[in-house]
């Protein structure tokens, strides 16, 4: 492989002091600096001429549902519409382009209506003769037309099942909004499997887009059963252009009977290094967009009650320790700071059982953290994956969550305290349910603001600065994902994964990072995009 001299670039690594230049042989750095420029020979090396141009390393997504959002691109187009005429207005585009089958997308906005229950009815006057299922953006809430309620049974006698909850009419008719994923999955079990061909399609659509973004190695945190056999084809048909994690999604009720299905999946990569299957996902509650979130006090538009408890501690202890064991890493989604401390005490005992290894759990979203449980991060070292672009006051917070935890609300994402507090954290999208852009996000715990939209900042207290944030989109990302030895940063040694920006972020002001545009991006020291 011929060497690459990367003559006049600005290399910049979260961290690290911004250098001019850089030689990879092997799609490996191997000389930065003057060093590069002292070893590239212009006989036998190819100069690439990046004057003026800002080279940083390629970002991580550590909490991504890549699979999800190639089958949501390909049905109606409703993320980002603003109005129930524009969402309904799409669906009847798509079932006039797509005349046959079930209709399934996402992902609408639910703050778009008070309290967030759509209604079937709305969908049926524009289709009601085939079923039709939306994901809202929070992903634990769909909405679907009266067909879908129809195939699946779903009547004013449908009891809601334990962990997820059916919104009724006021004769206790189902309304056609469903959370969590308890019942969800009444309306999505019924829709028919997607072909081998379509599956990887759409992991060969998110891959793309990824890399469009800068993103070369990403979780998917939410491996259903079939899931990890989909991967393994798309990488083996060599449309799977990221490195990926998979974490493999258990139940109180599955995890027993899935746990020797989970290690064989494990398995299926042992002889690939761009995949790694040695995670378990762990829902210990919902959203409080959705009200199901488990808090310690009661949200305050419904007094006696607390949120959703998906697990009960007994259960989930035993889960954890029992994955933890044959070294998988646990990562556990918590939003309250009821499923915090849940999630918290579990990890306590699994390590206080289990014989010591690198196990680096995880705690994704991590929203509201109790005082007495934000130190036991640190101490337990658990990760903390946060989603940056959620960190401004977006529609869902103000309309929805805001209302029924009150005061609590500028509780969230107190990053800041977390970073003081020496917790580890690293940043994920959750795309699709936010976008997988990270030059989109990467500012926000910055200047705590609507990417592109002047006001006041959300609890400006708990910002960060620029380098912080990056280094929570690349090195930590790698070391999450245990690819920290050669992802994450450019540094001699470390694989040539790297952007070019149009612009240098730092030279412009922070609420203009989002405009910095990716020119391209190298895996390896090959050129992607």
């Amino acid at each position: 492989m011929t060497r690459l001299y990367l003559e006049g670039a600005l290399i910049y690594s979260p961290g690290r002091p911004a250098r001019v230049g850089a030689l990879i042989d092997g799609g490996v750095f191997i000389a930065l600096g003057p060093k590069a420029a002292q070893e590239f020979n212009p006989e036998h090396d190819q100069r690439l001429d990046l004057t003026g141009k800002f080279v940083a390393p390629a970002f991580g997504d550590g909490h991504a549902h890549p699979l999800f959002a190639g089958r949501e691109a390909a049905g109606p187009k409703v993320t980002g519409l603003t109005s129930l005429a524009e969402i309904t207005a799409e669906i009847a585009r798509f079932a006039a382009e797509n005349p046959t089958g079930w209709i399934v997308g996402g992902a609408y906005e639910a703050a778009l209506i008070e309290g967030g229950d759509f209604d079937a009815q709305w969908i049926d006057e524009v289709v009601s003769d085939r079923p039709v299922v939306l994901h809202a953006v929070d992903h634990h809430t769909i909405w679907v037309n009266s067909k879908a309620l129809e195939i699946a049974g779903i009547t004013a006698s449908t009891v809601d099942p334990d962990g997820g909850s059916i919104a009724r009419r006021e004769d206790g008719s189902p309304k056609g909004t469903l959370r969590e994923p308890q019942a969800m999955d009444l309306i999505l079990s019924k829709i028919p499997p997607r072909t081998l061909d379509d599956e990887v399609a759409a992991i060969g659509w998110a891959s793309q887009t990824m890399l469009q973004s800068g993103i070369t190695f990403s979780t998917d945190s939410w491996a259903e059963p079939g899931m990890a056999q989909i991967y393994k084809e798309a990488h083996d048909r060599g449309v799977l252009t990221v490195d990926m994690n998979i974490s493999h999604l258990v139940s109180p009720e599955d995890w027993r009977d899935e746990s020797d299905r989970i290690a064989r999946d494990r398995a299926l990569f042992d002889a690939i290094d761009s995949i790694n299957a040695s995670s378990v996902k762990f829902l210990a509650d919902g959203a409080l967009s959705s009200g199901t979130a488990a808090l310690l006090e009661p949200y305050n538009d419904q007094p006696g009650f607390s949120g959703i408890t998906i697990w009960s501690d007994e259960e989930l202890r035993a889960a954890v320790k029992h994955f933890d064991a044959l070294e998988f890493q646990v990562h556990i989604h918590a939003i309250g700071d009821a499923a915090v401390r849940q999630a918290l005490n579990a990890i306590e005992y699994m390590q206080s059982e289990n014989p010591e290894w690198d196990r680096r759990p995880v705690i994704v979203h991590a929203q509201l953290i109790s005082e007495l449980d934000l130190p036991r991060f640190a101490e337990l070292g658990v990760i903390a994956n946060m989603q940056p672009l959620w960190m401004y006051m977006d529609p869902m917070n103000k309309e929805l969550i805001a209302p029924r935890i009150g005061k609590r609300n500028d509780e969230q994402y107190r990053l800041r305290e977390m970073i003081d507090a020496q917790v580890n954290v690293a940043y994920g999208s959750d795309w699709p349910i936010t976008s997988e852009k990270p030059l989109l996000a990467l500012a926000v715990p910055v200047h705590r603001t609507e990417p592109g939209k002047p006001g006041e900042p959300w609890n400006p207290d708990q910002a960060i600065d620029l380098e912080q944030s990056w280094g929570f989109y690349t090195e930590a990302v790698a070391y999450q994902n245990y690819r920290e030895e050669y992802l994450g940063a450019i540094e001699v040694g470390m694989r040539a994964d790297f952007i070019i920006l149009d612009r240098n972020p730092f030279s412009i002001p922070i609420t203009k990072i989002h405009e910095v545009g990716v020119e391209s991006v190298f895996k390896a020291g090959v050129k992607v995009i």
